[in-house]
């Protein structure tokens, strides 16, 4: 079967055969026993161990589980049943442990299609690929996806980094990027606990070589977790668990309850035609 991804070695197209993938030239892959490949070269990792750890995979799947970013994953797959062509290709790019993955591949099959999904984390792809057996997730860099030129019809990053340059390289003219990023108070009461002077996240329209802004599309919900499992799960997947004074994390653990407004911000963004500066 033809995969989604392509060779990250020479850029040739990729078949899955049993146990592994194989491009033209020779380069093979393993699949993983849980269906993941691994497409990162040694020679663009940063590190060791690249990516969220197992244990921040695990504390991202617990709370997203827990469904308190349900509107969120609502409103991205109604997006694409309004915008994706039938039979489309998804790409999820930082699809993380894949909970927002698992329904945007629901939604894509519905039309026909299929998802892929890619992460830099190997801990979270595992979890990934168990989750949504559907889908097609490989190890990689957003930075230098393997997939095609002009293959993807719809692409999602959601709170993963941008790499504008490559996201207009594989997404097709007349393709959509869906790019979520937080609103100006997200998590507002949470950074109350961990800061003496929080600050407001900027908020900007923005729009990318290749691709043309079409709007903005608003998502907030509020919610109580009540235990303290789930505000240290929360504080875990945000980048603030990095920066965070101790003080402020002492604050964090001492509560047993803590009730926050999610804002996100869903950017539509139209692949124009032509290739422009790719």
């Amino acid at each position: 079967m033809k995969s989604l991804f392509c060779c990250p070695v020479c850029g040739g197209a990729l078949s899955r055969e049993a146990g592994r993938c194989l491009c033209e030239s020779g380069h093979s892959f393993d699949i993983a026993r849980e269906g993941y490949v691994n497409l990162l070269p040694a020679n663009r990792q940063h590190s060791k161990t690249p990516g969220d750890d197992k244990e921040m995979a695990a504390a991202r799947s617990r709370f997203l589980d827990g469904g308190w970013y349900g509107p969120l994953q609502i409103k991205l797959c109604k997006l694409v049943e309004e915008l994706a062509p039938s039979a489309p290709v998804l790409l999820d790019a930082g699809c993380g442990e894949g909970w927002y993955t698992q329904a945007l591949a629901e939604t894509a099959a519905a039309k026909g299609g299929r998802t892929a999904g890619i992460d830099l984390s190997k801990p979270s792809v595992k979890r990934a690929a168990r989750r949504c057996p559907a889908g097609e997730f490989a190890v990689g860099t957003v930075y230098h996806l393997p997939v095609a030129r002009d293959s993807v019809d719809v692409l999602v990053d959601c709170f993963s980094p941008l790499a504008a340059g490559e996201f207009a390289r594989v997404v097709r003219p007349g393709g959509v990027f869906l790019y979520v990023v937080p609103g100006p108070r997200h998590l507002w009461e949470l950074k109350e606990v961990l800061y003496e002077a929080p600050y407001e996240n900027e908020e900007r329209q923005e729009e990318y070589p290749g691709f043309r802004w079409l709007e903005e599309v608003p998502v907030e919900t509020e919610f109580t977790l009540t235990q303290r499992e789930a505000i240290r799960d929360l504080f875990r997947m945000t980048p603030y668990f990095w920066k965070t004074p101790k003080a402020g994390a002492e604050r964090l653990a001492e509560l047993d309850r803590l009730t926050v407004r999610a804002q996100f911000r869903i950017h539509i963004l139209k692949r124009t035609e032509g290739r422009g500066l790719l």
